[in-house]
């Protein structure tokens, strides 16, 4: 990989920065040419760094998609697992509640595309497949549910949930009855 010039480093972490906000503000169809306004960079330069809308949005989200991949590790090993696999759905819950676009981005991820195995629903999936086994073996959970159905319920919540007046109360409330059951007498 070629190293990049200071400018072209600036111009990427400008970038990047001002996607984010635009992303929070206005989901994932946010204006790329809005993007390089604020950015102070013309399009082609957005385009250069990132070649489409996929990839912009992975990266955006990248950074939090690894932080939660690193918290799924930490957790692995809980003596708890059904309180480190529930920990870890509210952290998943909570980003994709307040950051707007994620979840449409991760059921976009949907696909088998190229780089498919980087998409971000993948390496959530990954990350969390040590908490969902733990918490099978433990009895927590039923072996039939996988991290890829944990991470579609969390997304669906979220898409749910995003344009209410607290999507995150709500998505951790009806992250609270997934969990629970529907059933009182269980």
């Amino acid at each position: 990989m070629a190293v990049q010039r200071a400018d072209a480093r600036r111009n990427h972490a400008r970038i990047l920065a001002v996607a984010e906000q635009e992303v929070a503000a206005h989901g994932a169809g946010a204006s790329l040419e809005q993007i390089a306004r604020v950015a102070g960079v013309g399009s082609a330069t957005v385009r250069r760094h990132f070649p489409d809308r996929r990839a912009l949005l992975a990266a955006v989200f990248r950074e939090r998609i690894e932080v939660l991949c690193a918290r799924a590790a930490e957790s692995a090993g809980a003596a708890d697992a059904r309180a480190a696999l529930l920990d870890w759905l509210g952290a998943l819950t909570d980003y994709a509640a307040s950051a707007r676009g994620m979840a449409g981005a991760l059921v976009q991820d949907g696909g088998s595309g190229p780089g498919h195995a980087d998409a971000c629903s993948a390496k959530l999936a990954e990350a969390a497949g040590p908490l969902v086994r733990a918490a099978v073996r433990a009895g927590a959970l039923a072996p039939a549910v996988t991290a890829a159905d944990l991470i579609t319920l969390v997304t669906g919540i979220a898409l749910a949930t995003e344009h209410l007046p607290a999507p995150a109360a709500e998505a951790h409330r009806l992250l609270g009855l997934t969990v629970q059951g529907l059933s009182p007498g269980k």
